[in-house]
């Protein structure tokens, strides 16, 4: 089901978002529930929720997922766009 495509990314919540940093941050549903201050259930609900809408299969997917899109930082990976190195132009007048 990994197949590249998804629904419409901006159809996530920012408490999905949320979740998305914790399970990338290798926490259990239930570590996650503790952190946020919600049931389990609920946690197990947004994630059911994230993968549907992001159309992956697991939590390692989601994570894989989340990181080329851009909506998590792990480790400084993927954090920042690097800007693009320009090659140095040759004088051409006046040398």
């Amino acid at each position: 089901m990994t197949n590249g495509t998804s629904q419409d990314n901006h159809s996530l919540s920012e408490r999905e978002l949320q979740v998305i940093e914790l399970v990338a941050s290798a926490l259990t549903n239930q570590e996650i529930s503790e952190k946020l201050e919600i049931s389990k259930r609920t946690v197990d609900n947004h994630i059911s929720n994230i993968l549907t809408k992001t159309s992956t299969d697991n939590r390692v997917a989601l994570v894989r997922w989340a990181l080329q899109s851009g909506k998590i930082c792990l480790n400084d990976v993927n954090c920042c766009t690097l800007p693009e190195l320009e090659t140095p132009q040759e004088v051409t007048a006046g040398s």
